[in-house]
């Protein structure tokens, strides 16, 4: 009996004891040693040979991964692991470092109880490792470390143990410091806090296949410094054999981090805002496979003989083939499913069933999106959505090259829209333009990419491009919006919302899905008047929309063209066409015409559009672009030439710091002059520079510079190059 084919049969039969599961993901900043890492797991689970772990990267499966020897997507495993002389079953989702793909790990934490956050001993906690940790805990997802690449520390850096210890500790005071900066409840209270001595930190190399825990080391009796000769004396199989990190590592998972019966408890109140009372709630709290099914698709992939396959995390009931579900928010007969199995790696396993607190993958849901709730009762709250930490800051125009190929274009970025939300495709049938936004230049020369290669579509790109975006500095109306019958009249005024209140909406702490009534009370301690918060109406991207006219007939039955309107002014602002955010639009009075036939879409929807996009213009209608926080660390004599890489695009110095010989220089710059940064970068400092990006969000554009860009995209886009005026959409 094959190797793979025994772990599934011990896999399927641990997935009906939620007690004996743990669900993890594995976070990091990139190439501090995750794919490795897994390798590593999966060989001491029996599923890959020992020689090739490290080297195998099983879990980077697609060819452009291998070549760029990356992670690009998060992929899953499920595997066995004896703890004290029992089996659990360990699912685990190796997450990418990349900032470009940050949207696989807020989707990867969604599905998963723990997280084991890999940092390099000898780089330490980078921007990307904060990054990735904050979308851990806001998920409520409890995080162990573990500690790589100590085998640097000593081979290179020539530590001795006391040394060793110090910097070990740094780390892990570094860490702790940004948990409890990010939840600290569970730091305090929750036992959150990373400890050496109880055992939820452990060091050492993946590469390697050796790890040391101080529990570990206590049963097994090998010492630090026992560590050291070893390294020094080259002897690392004698280290793995002595301590194998697999072993280690999923000690500690098993010891440390929730089941999916006690984690549930906890996550369920962050991610579902439902009544905990009601059946479905005591099913989810309890992850009872009785219960109703509930499950979260985290991600979609396409497979070439069964379609679409949705992954996700089954919450309460239990699935299998055949079955009926819904997709909650699709108005559509119920899904019915084909397959149900699991990921071992990039093969998927059919299995008979799978009940609450495992991670499942399925094919039929073909109305299912990621984000999408899939349940067998149709009237269940939605789960909370997902946000992803980072937006498009880059768009590329896509045509195909033969004119046949058009229409299978159109379909596969329909796909690849939907196995990649952070990815926005615009398909403007009118212009016939296709456009691809995504986070930075690698996303989309590897989204393109898979586009020629794996759905085979010859297609032709142009220069990536910078997204833009618009917003208001000041206050303006009330302005008047006329339906063309001049029957119907809506008067709208408009001002710059909170960024109290933009923050809370972008993390999700206030979204249209909660209870009104919890929203009033979260809008009013960020500040906002009772008035206005109890009569949100809408909130679209960050912008706000509130009602606040009384007794107005025929209101109700309007509202959602005046939505529909209002979206379509917010999607493409009066300056740039570009998206509008961080605006609150009060309705303050509406007339409409008692005749239903007379205040139609095609009345309506124009008035609201053009008084929404003249109101901006009142309102100092301004240009912000997308800006990246950049962090170098330099030896000494290469700070000057840093400094000025950042300088000279625009950019602007926050702190620079020293750690030993080298320097680390933090600043931010905007996306449009960091263009080919990386050579540039490299060429200054002689190769000798480390650096990382990360999303800073978005800034005002300088005066001086505005009108320059607005021409430059309006030609672009094909728009008049004269910049409308507010009498332009008032006339």
């Amino acid at each position: 009996m094959s190797r793979g084919k025994k772990m599934v049969e011990k896999v399927s039969e641990l997935m009906d004891k939620p007690e004996f599961i743990r669900n993890i993901g594995i976070v990091a900043h990139i190439d501090h040693g995750k794919t490795t890492f897994s390798d590593n797991l999966l060989s001491g689970a029996g599923m890959i040979s020992e020689e090739l772990s490290g080297k195998q990267l099983f879990m980077d499966s697609d060819a452009e991964e291998q070549a760029r020897g990356i992670t690009i997507d998060a992929s899953n495993v499920s595997m066995v692991h004896e703890y004290n002389g029992t089996e659990y079953l360990i699912n685990m989702i190796d997450t990418p470092g990349h900032v470009d793909f940050g949207g696989d790990v807020t989707r990867a934490m969604r599905a998963v109880d723990g997280a084991i956050v890999l940092v390099d001993a000898v780089e330490g906690p980078m921007p990307q490792t904060e990054t990735v940790l904050r979308q851990a805990l806001k998920e409520g997802v409890r995080p162990i470390l573990f500690i790589n690449k100590v085998d640097r520390l000593i081979n290179e850096l020539k530590v001795d143990p006391q040394q060793m210890m110090i910097r070990l500790g740094k780390v892990i005071d570094k860490v702790n410091k940004l948990i409890k900066g990010m939840n600290e409840t569970m730091y305090n209270e929750g036992g959150w806090k990373l400890d050496a001595a109880n055992g939820t930190v452990a060091f050492g190399s993946a590469l390697y296949n050796w790890a040391v825990s101080i529990p570990y080391m206590q049963k097994s009796g090998i010492s630090f410094k026992e560590v050291i000769d070893k390294c020094n004396a080259g002897d690392m199989k004698g280290l793995a054999k002595s301590s194998p990190l697999h072993e280690v590592v999923l000690d500690i998972v098993v010891k440390h981090l929730p089941n999916p019966v006690d984690a549930q408890k906890r996550r369920i109140p962050i991610i579902w805002h439902g009544d905990k009372e009601s059946p479905e709630g005591k099913a989810m709290l309890s992850c009872d496979h009785k219960g109703a099914v509930t499950m979260m698709v985290t991600d979609i992939s396409f497979d070439p003989h069964a379609g679409e396959v949705a992954t996700g995390r089954l919450f309460s009931g239990k699935i299998s083939r055949g079955m009926e579900l819904y997709v909650v928010g699709t108005a559509g007969k119920p899904n019915r499913l084909q397959q149900v199995g699991i990921f071992m790696g990039p093969t998927r396993v059919e299995v008979e069933q799978i009940v609450g607190g495992n991670i499942a993958a399925v094919t039929g849901l073909k109305d299912a999106f990621v984000g999408s709730t899939v349940t067998s009762n149709q009237d269940i709250v939605p789960f909370e959505s997902l946000k992803h930490y980072s937006e498009p800051v880059m768009t590329v125009a896509v045509e195909a090259k033969n004119m046949k190929d058009l229409p299978k274009l159109v379909e596969v970025l329909r796909q690849v829209a939907k196995e990649d939300p952070t990815i926005r495709v615009n398909i403007n049938e009118e212009t016939g333009e296709h456009l691809i936004a995504g986070m930075g230049e690698l996303h989309l020369e590897v989204s393109t990419g898979r586009i020629r290669r794996d759905k085979n579509v010859d297609i032709v790109t142009s220069e990536p491009i910078v997204v833009y975006r618009e917003t208001v500095t000041k206050k303006a109306g009330p302005v008047e919006g006329k339906s063309p019958n001049r029957h119907n009249r809506f008067y709208i005024e408009l001002e710059p919302l909170e960024d109290t209140i933009v923050d809370a909406i972008k993390t999700g702490t206030v979204s249209m899905t909660m209870n009104a009534i919890e929203r009033r009370d979260a809008l009013v301690a960020l500040g906002m008047e009772k008035d206005e918060a109890k009569n949100v109406k809408d909130m679209y991207n960050s912008n706000m929309f509130i009602d606040m006219t009384k007794g107005i007939q025929y209101l109700n039955e309007t509202m959602e063209l005046i939505l529909d309107g209002l979206h379509e002014a917010l999607d493409g602002g009066p300056l740039a066409d570009e998206q509008v955010q961080n605006v609150k639009i009060r309705l303050m009075d509406v007339k409409l015409h008692e005749d239903a036939i007379h205040r139609g879409p095609a009345q309506v929807i124009p008035a609201v559009r053009a008084a929404v996009k003249a109101g901006i213009l009142m309102a100092n209608d301004q240009l912000l672009e997308p800006a990246q926080k950049i962090q170098i660390t330099v030896p000494q004599d290469q700070m000057g030439a840093a400094i000025s890489q950042i300088q000279g695009r625009r950019g602007q110095l926050t702190t620079t710091e020293s750690e030993g010989d080298q320097i680390v220089v933090n600043g931010v710059a905007p996306v449009a002059e960091l263009f080919g940064f990386a050579g540039d970068l490299r060429s200054a400092t002689e190769g000798r520079a480390m650096w990382s990006t990360e999303f800073a969000g978005f800034q005002l554009v300088p005066a001086s510079l505005v009108n320059d860009v607005v021409i430059g995209i309006r030609k672009r886009k094909g728009l008049k190059e004269q910049i409308p005026t507010p009498n332009d959409y008032l006339a």
